[in-house]
């Protein structure tokens, strides 16, 4: 096991303000709460918090990092708490640790929805603090390096999970090193014939040809010395999955690939990257097309550099990139420049940019509506994609992915150019939608107020912005023919029962059904996920019935159980209970027993005298429609808007025996309305249809005492 010693002058190294003190605590912890502990290989456990340390510490990463790598684990796998830790180390510390705990119980690995909800949440904890991920990201490589002695299915599972998630989550965060080691790793793992084939084939190379690294470093060095260029020069051999990718992509093989090495030369500033590019072009010729300038046009991740390829000895391809020390170093670690140390100051690398940008951009494009599988495959395209530069005919720069269309291009500047677009002009020539666009050129979108996005454009286009932006819009429209169909399936099956499908009787089945509003209705009668009988029964479900219980039923049956031999009970006119509601009995003497809901604000006079108090439930069954209830209406003071109400009451076979109104006005009325029911449901049912006249503003179940109804006045 690495010891504590190492880890901190490795980190004194770039920092000499370090507090070796918390790293050596942290230390010392995370051994003690993983003691006992061991790893697959057999290893102990604790070996693995020290390697993701130090892969963070060659990062140059500051203190609060490497102790919540020390610490990564405690929280999920030890004893240790958040609160303990929080004590220890602090609360930003506490707070990193639980971060990474959280990322790493999402199951990534899962399939289709739940993977990609969970890759929604892993955005949003990187967004808060994004050492997160920077532990994650060297938490699993570790995990990587030492993947073989996993089981077979286990190490497929995360060899799969690390191509498709973390590994270009690196490349995304500009540590290409890191994306590079994570997809060969898992390369080894789903396909190890093909990564042993493309390594036979290297070796027959260098045995053919010598190893020509070397030779063509010196070259480089020799060429730059004659040009005046100070420079260092690094040389090698892709790796074996790049390879492998190329020969897919371009369905070549081995022997016809071109570019295998890749070579770097890291200068002192930037005129001298371009005098260096001058001296390779003039020493060795150029290869058309494969020219890219990102310090122009840097990458979103801050990367900047100069690509080229060239035909070097022997005629063999070679990538050539050209840099400063300083592009290097964003190149190299990406986001983590922004914690990267000089002479033992925290250094501001000029070319690192907020890592935070494009998080943001991604989890702000795709709104909480955004279906999730959509959102994980936009981020994917987001993150796997190189990106072409073209202009506005103002000369702005759009970027975009590569294979990008001119429709993309429209919906990068703004929805609205996107969904009007008819035609495109690169560099003044009219072309189809479906062009790829290229480096440089100048694109012009032709427009047209009455056009709307066509269903092959999904097909089209590349952008995660564009294929969100086309399906909302598809799916609009989509809605819209199902909500002019729902609206003629809902007049047809409501006038059927003497009703008129009103923008309040549809409120108020929206409601009913559980649904945000009434154009939903319409849209789910539209598209036959809700049927015409299924709407009546939301709103008049008592005109469905092919009778009521007769009130000639058999009055001799029990309707509340719990009652003595001889006993009496009455419902409480404070609160009216009817069947479907909890009740208890309270005796009252000289009275018997008074039925009480069990909400009844009545009951608290009843807390001393327990004794009193009888348990009691109604009897199963329908029963008859005799129970009295209260319902308040505020209703418009129009002309037929009582009898219609009257008339909707009776319609649900509820009887009334009395109104009272409580308030007059010029344009309202508000009344109490008392009547039968049988039972909770039943009352359901008289609410929801009176709720639904377009004249009524409020109907609720109203419960009053005796002393407040005095002074009301009868109709």
């Amino acid at each position: 096991m690495i010891p504590v010693a190492t880890l901190t002058e490795l980190v004194r190294s770039y920092n000499p303000r370090s507090d070796s003190g918390l790293i050596e605590a942290a230390y010392e912890y995370g051994r003690k709460m993983h003691q006992g502990q061991f790893r697959s290989s057999g290893e102990p456990y604790f070996m693995h918090p020290v390697a993701v340390a130090m892969l963070l510490a060659e990062m140059k990463l500051d203190d609060a990092t490497i102790v919540t790598a020390l610490l990564h684990d405690t929280i999920e796998d030890t004893l240790s708490t958040y609160s303990e830790i929080a004590l220890r180390f602090g609360d930003e510390i506490a707070q990193l640790v639980d971060g990474v705990t959280k990322l790493t119980n999402l199951e990534l690995s899962s399939s289709g929805n739940a993977q990609a909800e969970n890759f929604r949440k892993l955005l949003m904890a990187m967004s808060k603090d994004l050492r997160v991920l920077l532990v994650k990201l060297a938490d699993r490589l570790h995990n990587m390096r030492t993947i073989k002695h996993l089981r077979v299915e286990k190490q497929g599972r995360k060899a799969r999970e690390t191509m498709d998630i973390f590994a270009p989550l690196a490349g995304r965060m500009g540590m290409q090193w890191m994306r590079d080691e994570l997809e060969d790793i898992s390369f080894s793992v789903l396909n190890p014939e093909a990564r042993k084939s493309i390594i036979r084939r290297f070796v027959k190379l260098r045995r053919e040809s010598g190893d020509v690294i070397p030779k063509i470093t010196e070259d480089i060095r020799t060429v730059l010395a004659q040009a005046g260029v100070k420079a260092e020069v690094f040389g090698r051999e892709k790796k074996p999955y790049a390879i492998w990718r190329k020969m897919e992509e371009k369905k070549e093989t081995f022997s016809r690939l071109s570019d295998i090495y890749g070579f770097r030369i890291v200068t002192r500033s930037v005129g001298d990257v371009y005098t260096a590019l001058g001296a390779v072009h003039q020493r060795w010729r150029a290869v058309p097309g494969r020219f890219k300038d990102y310090i122009s046009q840097p990458k979103s991740n801050g990367y900047r550099s100069i690509h080229t390829t060239v035909s070097g000895r022997d005629g063999k391809r070679v990538e050539v990139q050209i840099r400063t020390a300083e592009m290097h170093a964003v190149a190299e670690t990406g986001v983590a420049a922004h914690w990267s140390y000089k002479d033992g100051e925290r250094f501001e690398n000029p070319f690192a940019v907020d890592p935070f940008r494009w998080l943001r951009s991604i989890t702000e494009r795709f709104d909480d509506g955004e279906d999730s599988e959509d959102f994980l495959e936009h981020v994917k395209l987001e993150m796997f994609t190189d990106q072409v530069f073209c202009f506005t005919p103002k000369g702005e720069v759009v970027k975009l992915p590569r294979g990008a269309t001119p429709i993309d291009f429209a919906y990068a500047i703004h929805t609205r150019i996107g969904d009007s677009c008819v035609g495109a002009k690169l560099d003044g020539q009219r072309v189809p939608l479906w062009t790829k666009l290229r480096n440089g050129q100048s694109v012009t979108i032709i427009r047209a107020e009455g056009q709307r996005p066509q269903p092959s454009w999904e097909d089209m286009v590349v952008t995660g912005r564009a294929k969100a932006a086309i399906r909302r819009s598809l799916r609009g429209e989509q809605r819209a023919t199902q909500v002019r169909l729902g609206r003629e399936i809902a007049r047809v099956a409501l006038e059927r029962v003497g009703k008129k499908p009103t923008d309040k009787a549809l409120e108020t089945a929206a409601r009913r059904l559980g649904l945000d509003e009434a154009e939903d209705v319409l849209a789910r009668l539209g598209a036959a996920e809700l049927t015409g009988k299924e709407l009546v029964a939301a709103l008049y479900p008592e005109l469905l019935r092919d009778a009521a219980l007769p009130r000639s039923a058999d009055r001799t049956a029990p309707v509340v159980i719990g009652l003595d031999s001889g006993q009496v009970a009455r419902p409480a006119p404070c609160c009216n209970p009817i069947p479907g509601e909890r009740i208890v009995g309270i005796a009252v003497r000289g009275k018997g027993v008074m039925i009480h809901a069990i909400d009844c604000a009545e009951l608290g006079a009843f807390e001393d005298t327990p004794d009193r108090w009888i348990d009691l439930r109604w009897a199963e069954g329908q029963a008859r429609a005799d129970h009295e209830v209260r319902a308040e209406v505020t209703m418009a003071n129009d002309a037929g808007v009582l009898g219609r109400i009257c008339t909707l009451i009776g319609e649900q076979r509820a009887n009334i025996t009395d109104i009272v109104f409580t308030d007059r006005k010029p344009d309202f009325y508000r009344m109490v309305i008392n009547m039968e029911v049988r039972d909770m449901e039943h009352l359901t049912h008289v609410l929801t249809a009176i709720d639904a006249d377009s004249d009524v503003a409020q109907v609720r179940r109203f419960r009053q005492t005796p002393a407040q109804k005095t002074g009301a006045r009868k109709a």
